[in-house]
């Protein structure tokens, strides 16, 4: 049985690109540090599971359930979150750049701004650490807000269209306690471009 090597994704711009919203610093050690560490505990946790299948070892097929979960959350939403940011300068980074998911946001929200503030309310309303979504139910189509805790991903039948990491190490180092300057900051660096093809259902497939 072949055991699968994930490896962490290379950025589409440097460390900086994202500042002054998120500082070159904290997206260094936010990818080269965190996302790393889960890559690797993920890629034990595998191997160790494989030999378990090979060895018909029940408990300890059991045993590696959480840690295949929690990394590999890990690494499936850094790799999602790294994706669906841009530079604010980039056309990217403008909600123009979204025709058609900006239109279902209205639909859904009243307005653009209504549905930010509706999202932020749900970011900072989160208890402990996790995650923030925009997602899409693949059955209705129709948009939600969802939260998940941890590092576990979006899952059955919602597509995930965006998502915010809310876990201290993606904002404290800048902004400290302040979580919501941090949620204000980062509307102006969310790639539009990859959200719309989300949302069409063009990048469905994430390639870990």
């Amino acid at each position: 049985m072949a055991v699968a090597n994930f490896t962490l994704p290379a950025l589409p711009y440097a460390y900086d690109a994202l500042e002054p919203y998120i500082s070159g610093q904290i997206m260094q050690i936010h990818h080269s540090k965190h996302h790393q560490t889960y890559v690797n505990n993920l890629n034990a946790a595998t191997a160790n599971h494989v030999k378990a299948l090979q060895g018909n070892d029940v408990r300890a097929q059991i045993n590696l359930q959480q840690a295949i979960k929690f990394n590999g959350g890990g690494h499936i939403n850094h790799s999602l979150f790294w994706a669906n940011l841009a530079p604010a300068n980039t056309s990217q980074a403008k909600p123009e750049s979204a025709e058609k998911l900006t239109e279902a946001i209205s639909a859904k929200y009243g307005s653009y701004d209504g549905f930010k503030d509706e999202f932020m309310g749900v970011l900072l309303g989160l208890q402990g650490s996790g995650w923030g979504w925009l997602v899409k139910d693949k059955k209705t189509e129709q948009l939600d807000i969802v939260t998940t805790k941890d590092q576990d991903p979006v899952v059955g039948d919602l597509a995930p269209i965006l998502g915010i990491d809310m876990w201290e190490h993606a904002y404290y180092l800048q902004y400290f306690n302040d979580k919501a300057s941090y949620v204000n900051g980062i509307w102006n660096i969310i790639n539009w471009e990859t959200a719309e093809g989300r949302f069409l259902g063009r990048s469905g497939t994430l390639e870990l």
